[in-house]
């Protein structure tokens, strides 16, 4: 379906060569203040043509408020947002009348609805995640500004070219020795690392070390008509404790659910991920310390902030892998919609690499998310509030005063 979210609800509409793309943004609290020039920062960080890492799409992205908001500020009913489509070349895609697009979507499409767009992706063009960055951003702009959380996405991988994160993996049964999932260095990148250091550069990776080379991996992919993959790291700091609604809407449950919904993504990870697999658990636990308020932290956080699918009040950190992109205009020796085999060399402006692009739409999705289990969760709390205080439960129930 093309609707996300409880109480914070969004809903995206438009294909990639119609006249314009959007969304309707529900719930959105009122009393915001809120401009167009707040939303377009991260449509801006979105759009194509921004370097020779991209497409070269010329499109300005700009967003038109629709309605719901009046002298700058939300008024608490839905938000139209629009961006219109000023670039499509439909003729670019006359080869996709006889031959489904190796790993695309344009076969699965016609096989659900018997019917599909003409030209380009469709729903399933990168360009519906437009509707996505405009809601996220509404998200972000009230969960910086109300509750102090940042989140913040860069490039962590492109190819097999990788921030070096992991420490050194052994082959040996007896591996009880390795200390740490991740080294520090890597530790401190995600507890620091801002926006503003992830976009000093076209790749989006903000470690000097390895993203020269994977701008060269990216112009490589490129110059032999191809495409190549990555992953983008996430990390969102601030978060109260207390959000996740188990057991089937567990925070990271959340969070993977809106990654893969994602165009072109094909893996989800949290916290230590798949290397934690390799570390015992005497080494994995994060243990509790207190607080100078009188609550508890964790010494460590392997678990990224997140246990028993609710967050604990540590940094929520995660990982999306996408994969290369399936439009390229190398030739694919491949069959046609009745069968018959060929060979396809596609045309049309396709990123030779979605990462430097999606970091802004996995910060949008991971906003929506945190946004709408924030407000679930202020409203039971204020339910709850209504009722007389509980004094006679065993201490086994409930916390210890003075911990928050």
């Amino acid at each position: 379906m093309s609707t996300f979210g409880t109480l914070f609800r969004v809903t995206t509409y438009g294909e990639s060569h119609c006249a314009s793309v959007g969304c309707i943004v529900d719930g959105v609290p009122p009393g915001l203040k809120l401009t167009a020039a707040d939303i377009q920062v991260q449509l801006s960080r979105r759009r194509p043509g921004q370097s020779n890492l991209t497409t070269p799409r010329n499109e300005k992205d700009l967003v038109l408020i629709q309605s719901g908001v009046e002298h700058d500020h939300t008024l608490g009913t839905p938000i139209g947002l629009l961006v219109k489509n000023e670039d499509q070349r439909p003729h670019d895609y006359t080869e996709t009348d006889l031959y489904p697009r190796p790993s695309h979507a344009d076969y699965t499409y016609l096989t659900k609805y018997g019917i599909k767009a003409s030209s380009g992706g469709g729903r399933s063009s990168a360009r519906e995640t437009i509707g996505r960055v405009a809601a996220g951003a509404i998200a972000d702009l009230y969960l910086q500004q109300i509750h102090g959380i940042t989140i913040v996405a860069f490039v962590s991988s492109v190819g097999k070219i990788s921030i070096p994160s992991t420490t050194v993996s052994s082959t040996k049964e007896d591996d009880d020795h390795i200390d740490d999932v991740l080294n520090p260095e890597y530790i401190e990148l995600l507890t620091t690392v801002t926006r503003e250091k992830v976009d000093e550069d076209v790749t989006r990776c903000p470690h000097a070390g390895t993203r020269e080379a994977m701008k060269a991996r990216i112009i490589r992919a490129k110059e032999a008509n191809d495409s190549i993959g990555g992953t983008v790291t996430c990390v969102i700091r601030g978060l109260p404790g207390g959000l996740g609604e188990p057991v089937f809407d567990k925070f990271h449950a959340k969070l993977a659910h809106a990654m893969l919904s994602i165009p072109a993504t094909k893996a989800f990870e949290i916290g230590s991920g798949f290397a934690g697999t390799q570390v015992p658990g005497s080494r994995h636990n994060d243990p509790f310390v207190l607080k100078e308020n009188g609550g508890l932290a964790t010494s460590t956080n392997w678990s990224g902030g997140v246990q028993g699918g609710i967050t604990n009040g540590e940094d929520v950190y995660f990982k999306v892998g996408f994969k290369s992109p399936a439009t390229i205009s190398r030739p694919q020796e491949t069959a046609q919609y009745d069968g018959t085999p060929g060979t396809l060399a596609a045309r049309g402006r396709h990123d030779p690499c979605v990462v430097p692009r999606a970091v802004p739409i996995v910060e949008s999705m991971a906003a929506l998310v945190v946004m709408d289990q924030l407000m679930i969760q202020n409203a039971r709390r204020a339910t709850a509030a209504l009722l007389p205080p509980v004094t006679s439960l065993p201490p086994t129930m409930v916390l210890p005063p003075g911990n928050k």
